[in-house]
């Protein structure tokens, strides 16, 4: 790349006890400088994304309202892609479209929806992103597919971002980010989650050796579009503190990792503000890696850092 994207910021939220604490937090992410509130799509302790980001796209001005992502197995194609072309209609264009092909064992066994194996998932995210991009373009469609029939469907209403809003997928095997080099706008660089449950193997696999093999599948299977993706990451942890080593020494074993692994551990930000700073710029460099999303827990202690890295 031949110089660094600009640096954005999102906080990925899932709850709030009310509406007006709903709004409160989505218009606190706005006034702190992120760039996007992000939401995740599972069937626990969460509000559901298509209304809950449609109340903070409302409750703010320029704010992006995105997932993190959604997951393909719970909505047809036709279904999702109807939502977002109205959540991007009715937001004015401000609509992030992240999706994935599922992983979570819980969401699958609570709601008896079939988990198949990886590869058929992905399948069915290859498919069903190819449907909803045929529908946002307008066109009417006709797919025959192993996993879905669309037949003379006219996609309403047309999404207001041409020719889609921008379609971000995440993932931590060679597969699914060969997928998302190839059709995504925003390519996210996550842990892979092979047992379907966030554990020390998942922690272990976002370490950053792991990443530079994730961004080398991404830049070869994007070949001359690698220039034109995003590339996107959700921040574990945020520590800002003046006792780094300390802290690295303390998360090492969360994390399955010595602590000096801990240090350049890309999902993790430690230190003082400066430090930080000086860490993501180095990662960026590294990684290419420009799109950032903290958790809602980190949103006032990641602000400083935002304000100075936001759009540089």
């Amino acid at each position: 790349m031949s110089h660094p994207r600009p640096f954005r910021f999102g906080v990925q939220l899932a709850n709030a006890a009310s509406a007006s604490e709903w709004a409160d937090l989505a218009r606190r992410a706005e006034a702190l400088g992120y760039d996007s509130v992000m939401m995740p799509d599972h069937f626990g302790e969460q509000l559901a994304p298509v209304p809950a980001l449609m109340a903070a796209a409302d409750a703010t001005t320029d704010l992006k309202v995105g997932t993190l992502v959604f997951a393909n197995d719970y909505k047809h194609p036709v279904v999702l892609a109807k939502e977002v072309a109205t959540l991007d209609v009715l937001s004015e264009g401000r609509v992030e479209f992240g999706i994935g092909a599922g992983w979570m064992n819980t969401d699958y066994e609570q709601s008896g929806i079939t988990h198949d194996r990886a590869g058929v998932r992905i399948d069915r995210l290859a498919e069903s992103l190819e449907v909803c991009k045929a529908i946002f373009a307008g066109d009417t469609v006709d797919f025959t597919g192993e996993h879905y029939d669309v037949t003379g469907y006219q996609g309403y209403p047309k999404p207001v971002q041409t020719p889609h809003p921008p379609i971000l997928i995440g993932g931590g095997g060679k597969r699914i980010l060969t997928l998302a080099a190839q059709h995504a706008d925003i390519v996210g660089i996550n842990p892979k989650i092979a047992s379907g449950r966030v554990d020390t193997p998942t922690a272990q696999n976002g370490a950053a050796d792991r990443t530079d093999e994730k961004i080398a599948w991404v830049r070869e299977a994007a070949g001359d579009r690698y220039d034109d993706i995003e590339l996107n990451m959700l921040v574990f942890a945020v520590v800002v503190t003046d006792d780094a080593q300390g802290t690295m020494e303390m998360l090492a074993p969360m994390f399955g990792l010595d602590p000096a692994e801990v240090a350049d551990y890309p999902l993790a930000w430690i230190g003082t503000e400066d430090e930080i700073v000086e860490s993501l710029q180095a990662r960026r460099e590294r990684w290419d890696v420009s799109y950032l999303v903290v958790q809602q827990d980190a949103m006032e202690a990641a602000a400083p850092i935002v304000a100075r890295l936001r759009g540089t």
